[in-house]
């Protein structure tokens, strides 16, 4: 599989209950912070739910 790196470039507050909980279940934890994972099915969709608050890289 293709690996993803993903940053959070904008804040979780003011969102929904469950945005907050995957940005949390990708790993990240405040602005700028960024994860490298496996981009599976699962992955890519969660990226999805909260793509206005990340950015997305393959590697």
């Amino acid at each position: 599989m293709a690996k993803i790196k993903i940053t959070q470039i904008k804040s979780v507050i003011d969102r929904s209950e469950r945005q907050k909980r995957t940005i949390e279940a990708l790993g990240l934890k405040k602005i700028n912070h960024s994860v490298e994972v496996e981009a599976t099915p699962a992955i890519i969709g969660m990226v999805r739910k909260v793509n206005h608050l990340v950015a997305i890289e393959t590697i």
